[in-house]
């Protein structure tokens, strides 16, 4: 039952490119920009960690133009994320300074 559900976690895996973007599912999202925490139904599924991550996530109050930068919106996100414990599309680290691609 473990190789199984690993299999079907490396299918579904998810990469972040150089150009700071992840398919998911093929489609395409850039890694910044605003975001919305939803319950169900998301883009990104996401794994905070404190080592290893695939990219540092600085949250800020505007302009999230650059690779890794956040802002948390109510409505309108460029993409719509999920925590999760286990089988994340991305895994990111918060970050107060240098934010990216790790």
């Amino acid at each position: 039952m473990h190789s199984l559900l690993l299999a079907i976690h490396l299918i579904h895996a998810a990469s972040v490119d150089t150009s700071c973007s992840i398919e998911v599912n093929g489609k395409r999202f850039a890694l910044y920009g605003s975001y919305q925490v939803v319950e169900s139904f998301p883009d990104i599924k996401v794994q905070v960690v404190t080592s290893f991550p695939d990219l540092k996530v600085k949250k800020v109050e505007s302009f999230a133009d650059d690779c890794g930068e956040w802002k948390e919106v109510q409505s309108f996100p460029d993409f719509k994320i999920q925590y999760v414990d286990s089988f994340p599309d991305l895994k990111i680290e918060y970050v107060d300074s240098f934010p990216g691609v790790n």
